[in-house]
C-alpha cells in the first residue's frame, strides 16, 4: 500500500512539475513573440535630450516602421529606468496595455533627471516652480515641456499629439506633465499616481509605514553619474518573518544601520545618526508636515491647469501603495477646472493591477471576476488616448465622468459625477456590546490594553515583502478575536449597503499616555453559508464569515488637530479624534454585516508609537516606549457616504 502511495505522488508531483515548466514556457514565449514584433515593426532609437539648463536626460524612442501615416506619441518618464539599453535590445512590451501597442503610436520612455543614464542631480518628489525666472530654475514640468517640444520637433512621422501615462511615480509624472503643459499635450493619465507622500505610500496621516523600509534606498542611494545597471541595495533582513524582525530592532534610530552605505576602516568611530542615504536623512530631518513635504506634495499645484490637456485618472480600490494621490488628484483638478476633461476610473485592483496581462482578476484572497483588466485596457484606456491622440479631441469622446466598479456586487458603473449625485451621509455609533448602530445609545466607555510588546498585527501571514499589498482584502478574523481590538457589528443586512464616497470616523477617545495611534477598519462579514472558492484563497481560509476588508486608515494622534504641529494628549482626557478614510464603492449585501474594527497598533505595517509624545519619532528612545490603556466612548460614530436606492 505505502509503495503505491508513494508511486501516485510521484506521478502526481512530475505532472505538477510538468504544468509549471509548460505554464513557464508559454510565458517565456510570449514575451519572446511579442519581444520579435516590436522589433520587426518598430525602430528603436536612444538620443539625450538637452534640457534648458545643459542637462542632458537619456531617451528611449520607438518608432513604427510604416513611415505611410504619422502618429501621435506616447511618452513615460520613469525613475525605474527605461531598460531595455542598446539600439538592438527590445522589451516585452511598449506602451500602457497590450492592445495599444498594435494601434499605432510612437513609445518614447525617459530617464527622468539624476537617474539611471539621465544626467543630474535626482530630488526625489522634486518641488514644483512657479513664475521660473531663469533657465536654470527647473521642475518635472519644464524638463517634461522641454522633452516634448524636442520631440514633436525631432521625431518623423509625428502627427504634433502627444500623451503622458505612468503608474504609480510614473503617474506623478504624468501628473506634473499637466501643469505649464506643452501645447502639444492633449491628454495625460496619471495612474496610481502619487499626490504627496506623507499621505501616500511612505506616511498615512503622520504614521511612518514601516513596512516601506525596504523600498527606501531605491528612492535614496546617492549616485553621480549615468548607470546602467542598479546602483542601490535593499536591505537583507536575514529572516522570513518581518513582525520579528522589527519588533526585535525597536526604535527606528536602530535602523540607521542599514543606511550607512560608506564604508570606512574603523566602523567604531562612525557616528551611530550619520546616514548616507538622503531619503532617509530627509525622512529623519522632517517628521512633520512642514515646508519641504509641503512643496513636494502635487495636489496643492493642480488648480490652473491647460484646458487643452484631457485627463483621465486611474486608480484602484485595493491599492495599498497610492490610494490617496489618484482619488485626490481627481478631485482638485475637478474642483479647480471645472471646464476641463477630467475623467475618473477606479476598479477592483491592487497598485497597477490593471495593467497586467492577467485574465482573473483578484487581490489576495479575494477573487472579483475575470476580463476586468482587459475590458478597461480596450474598451477605456484605449478608446482615451484614440479620442485625444487621433481623432478630434472634444469632450465627447464616449466615455463617462467616473468609470468606477463595485467591489460588493463585483459590476462597473457608470456615473456624471463622482461621488455620485444620489447619495447622502448616514453616521453608525460605536454602541457597547461590540453593536453597531445608526441609534445612539447611553454614553459609556470601553478600554483596552495596547501592549507595546505584542502589537496588533496587520496581517496572519509570515513573510517580507517589499512593500505590501494582499492585506487590503485580507481576512480581519484574525484580528477581530484580539483583545486590543475593538468590533462593532450590525444585525444582518436586511437590505444592500452601498458604500459610494468617503468615510470619516469621529472618534471620542481617551489615553493614559501622552500619544497613540488610532485605526479605524471598514469590514463586510460574509454570511457563514458563503461556499464560493477559488484558486486565490490561501489554504486555511475559507469564505464562511469571511471578513473582507474594505477600507482602512491611520491617524497618528499627535497630528489630530495639525499635521505642522503635533501635540501631545492629556493623560486620561476625553478627546477628539477625526480620520478621514479614502472612498470606497462598495456594496454590503443583503444577509452579510457591516462591521468595524477601533485598533491602535497595525504592526510592521506602520511603525511603533511609542505611546508617549516625542518630537520626532526617527529619534525616539527605547525609554519613551511605554503600554497605555486607551478608551473608545460610544458618542463615537463613522459617517459613510450611503447610495439612496
Amino acid at each position: 500500500m505505502t509503495k503505491h502511495i508513494s508511486k501516485l505522488l510521484t506521478v502526481l508531483i512530475f505532472f505538477l512539475l510538468l504544468a509549471c515548466s509548460k505554464e513557464q514556457t508559454e510565458n517565456t514565449g510570449e514575451k519572446t513573440a511579442t519581444s520579435s514584433y516590436i522589433k520587426d515593426n518598430f525602430t528603436k532609437k536612444e538620443v539625450s535630450i538637452t534640457m534648458r539648463d545643459g542637462i542632458k536626460l537619456h531617451t528611449t524612442i520607438y518608432a513604427p516602421k510604416d513611415t505611410s501615416i504619422t502618429y501621435p506619441i506616447l511618452l513615460k518618464r520613469t525613475p525605474y529606468s527605461c531598460r531595455p539599453y542598446g539600439e538592438n535590445e527590445y522589451p516585452s512590451r511598449l506602451g500602457p496595455n497590450k492592445f495599444i501597442m498594435k494601434e499605432g503610436y510612437i513609445f518614447v520612455y525617459q530617464d527622468v533627471r539624476g537617474r539611471w543614464m539621465s544626467e543630474g542631480t535626482y530630488d526625489n518628489m522634486r518641488a514644483y516652480i512657479p513664475n521660473k525666472k531663469s533657465d536654470q530654475e527647473i521642475d518635472e514640468s519644464s524638463d517634461t515641456y522641454d522633452t516634448i517640444d524636442w520631440l514633436v520637433k525631432n521625431v518623423q512621422n509625428n502627427n504634433g499629439n502627444v500623451g503622458t501615462y505612468g503608474i504609480s511615480y510614473p503617474g506623478f509624472y504624468s501628473t506634473y506633465s499637466a501643469i505649464d503643459a506643452h501645447p502639444a499635450l492633449k491628454a495625460a493619465s496619471p495612474q496610481a499616481c502619487i499626490g504627496d507622500f506623507f499621505f501616500d505610500d511612505f506616511h498615512h496621516n503622520g504614521a511612518y509605514l514601516l513596512s516601506y523600509f525596504r523600498a527606501t534606498s531605491v528612492f535614496g542611494t546617492p549616485k553621480d553619474k549615468p548607470v546602467d545597471t542598479a546602483w542601490y541595495k535593499t536591505p537583507d533582513l536575514k529572516t522570513q518573518d518581518q513582525y520579528q524582525f522589527f519588533l526585535d530592532a525597536g526604535p527606528l534610530s536602530n535602523l540607521n544601520k542599514y543606511f550607512q552605505y560608506e564604508s570606512i576602516d574603523n566602523p567604531s568611530l562612525r557616528k551611530e545618526d550619520l546616514v548616507d542615504d538622503f531619503f532617509w536623512q530627509e525622512l529623519i530631518d522632517h517628521p512633520n508636515y512642514d515646508s519641504v513635504w509641503q512643496k513636494k506634495g502635487i495636489i496643492q499645484h493642480l488648480k490652473n491647469i491647460n484646458p487643452g490637456v484631457a485627463t483621465m485618472v486611474v486608480g484602484g480600490w485595493f491599492d495599498a501603495e497610492d490610494l490617496y494621490g489618484p482619488l485626490e488628484t481627481y478631485k482638485t483638478i475637478e474642483k479647480h477646472n471645472p471646464d476641463n476633461y477630467n475623467t475618473l476610473v477606479f476598479g477592483p485592483w491592487d497598485h497597477g493591477g490593471w495593467s497586467r496581462d492577467r485574465e482573473r482578476n483578484a487581490v489576495g484572497n479575494y477573487y472579483f471576476g475575470d476580463s476586468i483588466s482587459y475590458f478597461f485596457q480596450q474598451e477605456i484606456e484605449s478608446r482615451f488616448f484614440e479620442h485625444f491622440l487621433k481623432n478630434n479631441g472634444d469632450h465627447e469622446s464616449g466615455l463617462p465622468e467616473a468609470y468606477v466598479f463595485d467591489s460588493g456586487k463585483r459590476r462597473w458603473s457608470t456615473y456624471d459625477s463622482w461621488p455620485p449625485e444620489n447619495v447622502s451621509k448616514r453616521k453608525w455609533y460605536l454602541n457597547g456590546n461590540q453593536k453597531l448602530s445608526e441609534n445612539k445609545e447611553k454614553e459609556d466607555e470601553i478600554s483596552f490594553i495596547s501592549d507595546i510588546k505584542r502589537p496588533v498585527p496587520y496581517t496572519e501571514d509570515i513573510k517580507t515583502v517589499f512593500t505590501p499589498r494582499k492585506y487590503m482584502t485580507d481576512d480581519q478574523r484574525f484580528a477581530a478575536r484580539r483583545p486590543d481590538v475593538l468590533v462593532f457589528e450590525t444585525d444582518i443586512l436586511e437590505n444592500d449597503l452601498t458604500l459610494a464616497g468617503d468615510i470619516h470616523a469621529k472618534l471620542q477617545v481617551a489615553t493614559t499616555g501622552t500619544d497613540a495611534d488610532w485605526i479605524v477598519k471598514i469590514i463586510d462579514v460574509h454570511p457563514s453559508d458563503t461556499e464560493e472558492s477559488n484558486d486565490e484563497l490561501q489554504d486555511h481560509l475559507k469564505m464562511s464569515n469571511y471578513h473582507l476588508m474594505v477600507r482602512s486608515e491611520v491617524m497618528r494622534g499627535k497630528f489630530r488637530n495639525s499635521f505642522e504641529k503635533p501635540e501631545p494628549f492629556t493623560p486620561n482626557k476625553k478627546t477628539e479624534v477625526n480620520i478621514k478614510l479614502q472612498d470606497v464603492y462598495h456594496t454590503i449585501k443583503k444577509g452579510h454585516k457591516l462591521q468595524i474594527q477601533v485598533q491602535s497598533t497595525w504592526f510592521p505595517l506602520i511603525d511603533l508609537n511609542p505611546q508617549t509624545f516625542v518630537p520626532n519619532i526617527f529619534k525616539a528612545e527605547e525609554s519613551d516606549f511605554k503600554t497605555q490603556t486607551h478608551r473608545v466612548f460610544t458618542s463615537s460614530y463613522v459617517q459613510f457616504t450611503v447610495k439612496n436606492e
